[in-house]
This record gives structure tokens, sequence and C-alpha cells, in this order.
């Protein structure tokens, strides 16, 4: 078996509203960073997976992300995948 580095991107769907990242850019524009605009805020995940091979180690990812990691109904996610 072989160690797989998976970095996960876990972000809210574009058509819906994100208040965590309205409320970073109210923040910014109060603090003199009036040139933000949208902001959206997610989550950046790494993990350590060990596989048989590189399409074994992204089926575990995604299957990690369908069940836990992400909320399908209000997020996407993005994965990568290379040799630890």
């Amino acid at each position: 078996m072989s160690r797989y580095r998976v970095e996960v991107r876990v972000m809210p769907r574009a058509t819906l509203l994100d208040p965590q990242g309205q409320a970073v850019q109210r923040a910014l524009h109060a603090l003199g960073f009036g040139d933000v605009g949208d902001v959206r805020v997610g989550k950046h995940l790494v993990l350590d997976v060990q596989a048989d091979s590189r399409d074994e180690a992204l089926a575990h990812a995604r299957a990690m992300c369908d069940r836990l990691l992400a909320n399908p109904v209000t997020e996407d996610y993005d994965l990568a995948v290379e040799a630890a």
C-alpha cells in the first residue's frame, strides 16, 4: 500500500448565500478594505490516505466527502491527490 496526500476544498454552492463570507466581507470593509468584493468562506482539509492506487485514494476521499466532510445539499468539493 502507498500513502497519498489528498487535499479537499469544500465551498458553499455558488447559488446559495454565504452568511459567513458576507460577515467577513463586512468586517474587511469596516477595516478599510473597501476594494474587496464577494467573499466565500469554505474549508480546506489535507488527508493522509493509504491505498493501493491513486484512483483508490480518490475513491476513498470522495466517499469521505459524500458521507462526512461536505454537505451534499449546500456544498461542493474539489479533490487533489498526489503521492505522499
